[in-house]
């Protein structure tokens, strides 16, 4: 499941090779949320670590992203791995500038669109 979020970047790390074959990046948007804007922490892994590469703390992006969480010596850990960057604005709304898989992740994000009477029902069970 794919989920968006809209900011301004905040701040971007240098990638970090974790092992001889696994790297990771991190970048960080201030998403607006009423009167305290939250900071939020995205990671880039491997072949994704240079999407970030076009774009400069300031840059107004929306970030589309999948939650992963895992267990590791009894703590568990949460992340938020990127997958696509782009202007605010373009990532949907420019229909086949951002490929096929878009179709799938867009309707999660914005589902009134379509079915909107069943939409409502199952928009609050989204935790952000």
């Amino acid at each position: 499941m794919g989920y968006k979020a809209e900011g301004k970047i905040e701040k971007i790390f240098d990638a970090e090779q974790k092992s001889a074959s696994f790297q990771a990046r991190e970048f960080v948007i201030e998403v607006a949320d009423g009167q305290y804007p939250q900071m939020v922490k995205f990671q880039l892994v491997q072949d994704k670590c240079t999407l970030v590469d076009d774009y400069a703390e300031g840059d107004n992006v929306e970030v589309e992203f999948d939650l992963r969480g895992r267990e590791w010596n009894g703590k568990y850990f949460t992340n938020l791995q990127a997958w696509r960057i782009s202007k605010a604005g373009e990532g949907s709304d420019s229909g086949g500038a951002t490929g096929g898989a878009s179709s799938s992740t867009s309707s999660t994000p914005k589902p009134a669109a379509a079915p909107a009477a069943a939409s409502s029902d199952f928009d609050d069970d989204i935790p952000f």
